[in-house]
């Protein structure tokens, strides 16, 4: 039973981690959204601006039941140490690409975050399937999107 109570409550602290990157991602972007972002020359394939935040929302409670699902293995573990360490990095990563491309306005830096994003959160799925094969598979709708998001940011710079 404590075993189980501990494991949600690990899980519960690291979904809210990952909404409260999300959150201070979204603060740090919303002027831009709202005046830089809709003159960019976009390619067809970009999603309504209405799809983000609830896509965003159930990508980091994603993550953060992955994260809390290694972290509730026993954090001394080197394997779950590593799979944390990893996912840290891949969250500051996350951030920072929101803070760059709306926030600095730099679509060409951006693309150069998202594509570290890309290969820590690929490094991230590995070490997680080390430890939780369920938190692994978790993570895959989220590089998806990070993807499809890398493949938006490089039409953005290539139109722009």
């Amino acid at each position: 039973m404590q075993r189980s109570r501990k494991k949600y409550i690990r899980i519960l602290i690291s979904v809210g981690i990952c909404l409260l990157i999300g959150l201070l991602a979204a603060f740090a972007t919303q002027s831009s959204v709202d005046t830089w972002y809709p003159g960019l020359a976009k390619p067809t394939f970009t999603p309504p601006n209405s799809w983000f935040g609830p896509v965003w929302t159930i990508l980091y409670i994603l993550m953060g039941v992955a994260a809390g699902l290694v972290w509730a293995r026993g954090f001394h573990h080197i394997w779950v140490q590593t799979a944390l360490y990893h996912f840290g990095i891949q969250l500051l990563l996350n951030g920072t690409w929101s803070l760059v491309f709306f926030g600095l306005r730099q679509p060409a830096w951006a693309l150069a975050v998202i594509a570290g994003l890309v290969l820590v959160l690929v490094l991230t799925i590995r070490c997680f399937r080390v430890v939780s094969k369920t938190a692994a598979w978790l993570l895959v709708p989220y590089l998806a999107w990070v993807l499809f998001a890398t493949l938006l940011n490089l039409r953005i710079v290539q139109l722009n």
